[in-house]
């Protein structure tokens, strides 16, 4: 479809995260996950959404990506909690500092400071057995956490092998209580 109907605006209303796909001026492409409280994606018409852009992991890629490649299509995929079908829109995207649209996209007292705007070219959905494999939402799936490295030890092994363990996992519990939004 060329533009959201009310299913899709109900499903949007529900999403709690999305994966945008995007490629930049050196044709490189990247996948990021974004995430929020159901209907942290604003609709501001039958053809256009609004993002936040909240803190991540810093390499911007992204936005990198939307702002050397303007006017450049990019994929996103929805998802809602407990529902295997998945939203799938392309479009193109642009980098948004409207203040009033910031203002609209406030969560726990904290405004994005950028905002990915999408003119949408098209909408569908995708049926769920891609998730109905994956067993997505069933609990019995989930592993004991213990079980795959912490982030910590991930960084501590790939990135930071001079800086303990525990000193990482600080940082990380910080960043995570302090700037997650």
């Amino acid at each position: 479809m060329p533009r959201l109907d009310e299913i899709c605006r109900q499903y949007l209303s529900l999403s709690t995260i999305l994966f945008i796909s995007t490629v930049g001026a050196d044709g490189k492409a990247d996948v990021s996950p974004r995430g929020d409280p159901p209907g942290f994606v604003k609709v501001l018409d039958d053809r256009t959404i609004a993002i936040p852009d909240r803190p991540g992991n810093r390499r911007v890629d992204t936005m990198s990506n939307i702002l050397g490649n303007p006017g450049g299509s990019v994929g996103l995929i929805f998802l809602v909690p407990g529902v295997d079908e998945v939203l799938r829109a392309s479009g193109r995207a642009r980098v948004s500092k409207d203040p009033t649209l910031l203002a609209e996209l406030l969560v726990n007292g904290k405004t994005p400071k950028l905002a990915i705007l999408i003119a949408l070219d098209e909408v569908h959905f995708h049926c769920g057995k891609a998730l109905k494999r994956a067993r997505l939402w069933d609990p019995a799936m989930k592993i004991e956490r213990k079980t795959f490295p912490s982030l910590a030890q991930i960084v501590h092994t790939q990135r930071l092998p001079n800086e303990s363990v525990e000193k990482i996992e600080q940082r990380i519990a910080d960043n995570y209580k302090n700037e997650l939004y």
